[in-house]
């Protein structure tokens, strides 16, 4: 599903305007990634939580010209689908 089609059916499904529903996804958006740089988690009760991890500095290695590369930090985010929604997913509601 595109983006154009989940606003359309969240807009329908809450029976509230198409832009009041692109600016309720942006805002929810801006503040999951001002939380994530951040390193705070974000939990979405019925649904899962966002768990930002900072993965450290590291030296690589090129696999074709063999030279060694120093790859940054990076902030990453992993999801744990919570119980609730693995059970819905699973008996097809």
């Amino acid at each position: 599903m595109d983006n154009k089609k989940f606003t359309e059916e969240l807009s329908s499904r809450l029976d509230i305007s198409l832009s009041s529903v692109n600016v309720l996804i942006e805002g929810l958006c801006k503040e999951m990634v001002t939380k994530a740089s951040n390193l705070d988690g974000i939990v979405v009760p019925g649904f899962g939580s966002f768990e930002p991890r900072l993965r450290e500095e590291r030296i690589s290695v090129h696999p074709a010209s063999g030279k060694r590369l120093l790859v940054p930090p990076r902030i990453f985010l992993s999801f744990k689908a919570s119980p609730l929604l693995k059970q819905k997913i699973n008996n097809g509601k």
